[in-house]
């Protein structure tokens, strides 16, 4: 028997005798993501590259939930580490599938190439909805369940998840391949790498993926600076570039001039595989002395050891049973329903909702997302084998006649080609006017909010230019508002817009899943209460935000201004009336007390903020803990908070952490201890000094 293939060693001492009984080109050959098969070893081929930021991605029907950013919205990890343990699971019945079809193609791995842990720094930046957010606790929070969820808790890896993009990576998407992101010490530690520590030395993240751009001069697929955190915090996983990132050495950052040098470069500062074709070159690199033998065998060693993590080369799992049959499930639909429920943000209500269906007999559903799959989806998505859009759920929810018009072109000027513009404002005009009650439905999709090459009217490689509605859109809630009917207004989004008007009431619905159309109708007609917090800032407009190529924290996100705030971080208001009204802190833990003094049941999040007196402390105060709790009218709860012993610190302007604080306050509520947070709750936070 092979040494490798002898379970009773150690995954490492496989590892190696699996690596040295390759020869160099077959070892070379494996740091590519498209690894392919060595025959004479009994090794086959295997694609690296899968996506599951909210379910299994582009790999056919998988169980699709809300966009990261709305699960980060719920403020419950642990419904997202449910999350990420149904998606390695379907992962793992597919993997299972496709082998036994001998299908090894891109997307059919079990190396996931999730969560995004960037900070969403800027409104602006498209792809900030794959994120859990701008606060690195929040973050840090959500990608370490995600992580326990996918990974599982066996005695191998269920599947094996990969925290990206590592680091310093926020748009803009325009530049990215060349850009240079310009940090401090002080916002490096702070702000930006927290969340990787946290995965890679608490959850014990299998991979870590490289960013596209520079940090302050490094390429981050090949900066000394981030491997050397890496290895202080003790990863032994793999690194990942992302997808031709190393190819933006020499032909964007022009910080190499060949292939082959950015290969060498890659490689030898610790990247272990290629997302890209640049490794190709690997082997002429080494015949010009820009790399050994060694690094080549090292490399490959962290890629055997991942395989054989997965159980690869093992004789048996306990995964090897698991079925094709579990593949979006009812049960596992329902799981996803939670977190749609559980990830909309109403935030503002003038008492119309919940509704009382008995009092209106005709409902208009208006608006480019109202029968929308993409706005659903999100991006990185797989597909679903039942859509329920906002229109099929108020339709399947209410007695009454529901009627449907467009209104408008996502971001077009018109519908049809050869119409006019503004083609579509007429009919929903007509349709609002014989309806009681409009739920008007707008916002984006993927296709103009997201990655580069994703574009639109008004929009430029998927960043936003303006938080304000497309213009059809704006043209469309002022022409429905002002006709003065009782108007919901609905935004599917993945960022902050301000839509102008509030209406009657107004949630963000965010990119909510493929059963969000269930969510939202439960929602209107009160079978939930809304109880979701926004994990980003909602601002009022761009002009008052830094430059979005300046990566300093200052002005950005709740911890470092008030300033041009719409909706703040943390706020979500609910059918209830929870306040807290107590709080105590011993030994690491908050005693915190909340009534519901409302005449509904409702959950509700509490969540803890903390401020020191250290010159070295963010101006603003800091999430350092949240508990969802659910509180029937009239019921009073105590609940524990753990506060982490990291909340107690600071970094000063060299980037060291320490306590440096004498005096500490601890904020209770359920919303920021703001004045507009609580104006716009109408309730205070309590605190207590530590």
């Amino acid at each position: 028997m092979e040494k490798y293939l002898d379970e009773t060693l150690s995954i490492q001492e496989r590892a190696e005798a699996l690596t040295d009984a390759m020869t160099t080109e077959e070892q070379a050959s494996q740091l590519r993501y498209d690894a392919p098969a060595v025959e004479r070893l009994g090794i086959p081929a295997y694609n690296w590259w899968n996506e599951a930021l909210h379910g299994l991605a582009r790999s056919g029907i998988a169980t699709m939930f809300p966009q990261a950013i709305g699960m980060a919205a719920m403020f419950e990890p642990e419904l997202t580490e449910k999350a990420g343990h149904i998606t390695g699971l379907e992962a793992r019945a597919k993997f299972n599938a496709y082998t036994r079809y001998g299908d090894r193609d891109i997307y059919k791995g079990l190396t996931i190439w999730a969560p995004n842990i960037n900070i969403f720094r800027d409104p602006r930046w498209g792809r900030g909805h794959e994120t859990y957010g701008e606060d690195p606790f929040l973050t840090a929070e959500n990608g370490k369940a995600y992580v326990r969820g996918l990974q599982g808790n066996g005695k191998t890896l269920m599947a094996a998840a990969c925290a990206k993009h590592f680091a310093v990576h926020s748009g803009p998407e325009a530049i990215r391949h060349e850009f240079d992101a310009k940090v401090s010490e002080k916002d490096f530690e702070e702000t930006y790498i927290p969340a990787f520590e946290a995965l890679v030395k608490e959850a014990k993240v299998e991979g870590v993926m490289g960013a596209y751009n520079r940090v302050n001069g490094e390429a981050a697929c090949a900066s000394k600076k981030l491997m050397a955190k890496l290895k202080e915090w003790g990863f032994d996983g793999y690194f990942v570039s992302d997808c031709w990132a190393i190819r933006d050495f020499h032909e964007n950052h022009h910080i190499t001039a060949t292939a082959a040098e950015s290969a060498a470069l890659a490689l030898t500062t610790g990247c272990d595989v290629n997302c890209g074709c640049t490794y190709m070159n690997l082997l002429t690199a080494l015949d010009e002395g820009l790399i050994t033998k060694e690094h080549i065998r090292n490399a490959c060693v962290h890629l055997m050891r991942t395989r054989l993590r997965l159980g690869m080369f093992d004789k048996k799992t306990e995964y090897d049973d698991i079925t094709y049959d579990i593949i979006s499930t009812d049960e596992h639909k329902k799981v996803s329903l939670e977190c749609a429920e559980k990830s909309m943000v109403l935030l503002h209500n003038n008492g119309i909702l919940p509704l009382d269906g008995s009092k209106y007999r005709t409902i208009a559903v208006i608006g480019p997302n109202g029968d929308s799959r993409a706005a659903l989806e999100g991006n990185y998505n797989g597909r679903a084998d039942r859509y329920v859009t906002f229109l099929d759920g108020i339709r399947e929810r209410f007695d009454g006649r529901v009627i449907y018009a467009e209104g408008c072109h996502l971001y077009k000027n018109k519908v049809s080609v050869l119409a006019q513009p503004g083609d579509r404002y007429a009919e929903a005009l007509a349709a609002a006017e014989i309806a009681d009650l409009v739920v008007l439905c707008v916002g984006l999709d993927a296709t103009i909010e997201g990655e580069e090459g994703d574009t639109g009217n008004e929009f430029s490689s998927g960043d936003k230019n303006s938080l304000e509605l497309p213009p059809p859109q704006r043209t469309l809630v002022e022409k429905i508002t002002a006709l003065g009917k009782p108007t919901v207004i609905v935004t599917s989004a993945g960022s902050s817009i301000n839509t102008g008007s509030k209406g009657d009431a107004l949630i963000h619905a965010w990119y909510a899943g493929s059963e969000g159309g269930t969510a939202l109708a439960e929602i209107l007609f009160g079978d939930v209460s809304p109880s979701a917090k926004l994990p980003v800032t909602f601002y009022e407009n761009t002009e008052k935000l830094p430059d979005f190529k300046d990566y300093s924290m200052k002005g950005r996100t709740y911890r470092y201004t008030n300033d041009n705030v719409l909706f703040p971080f943390g706020f979500g208001l609910t059918y209830g009336d929870v306040k807290c009204t107590a709080v105590s802190y011993k030994d690491g833990v908050a005693s915190v007390t909340a009534t519901n003094g409302g005449s509904r049941a409702t959950e509700d999040v509490i969540e803890l903020y903390i401020k020191n007196n250290s010159e070295f402390d963010v101006p603003n105060e800091s999430l350092c803990g949240f508990k969802r709790v659910k509180l029937a009218a009239g019921e009073t709860v105590t609940v524990e908070i753990p506060v982490p012993e990291r909340a107690f610190t600071s970094v000063d302007e060299q980037g060291k952490r320490a306590r440096f604080g004498t005096e500490f306050t601890l904020y209770a509520g359920t919303h920021r201890p703001d004045a507009l947070s609580c104006k716009l709750s109408g309730s205070d936070c309590v605190s207590v000094q530590i």
